[in-house]
């Protein structure tokens, strides 16, 4: 195990209103908006007319996990 931290990333988040979020990411010059669409609201009981849909966090897991 090394004995120094080799990266430490600054992430904040910022909740908007009901499952949308803002996210601030390292290097990137706008925030990432995290929310809900779809199967995913269905699955945590919000309505699925989302009427603002966007990626969830669980897509940019997936995404970064693929690249």
């Amino acid at each position: 195990m090394a004995e120094k931290v080799a990266y430490t990333s600054r992430v904040r988040i910022e909740r908007v209103k009901g499952t949308l979020r803002r996210a601030y990411l390292p290097i990137e010059p706008d925030p990432i908006l995290f929310g809900v669409h779809s199967e995913v609201a269905e699955h945590y009981g919000v309505d699925t007319n989302v009427q603002d849909p966007h990626a969830t966090t669980l897509d940019y897991l997936v995404a970064s996990a693929a690249g």
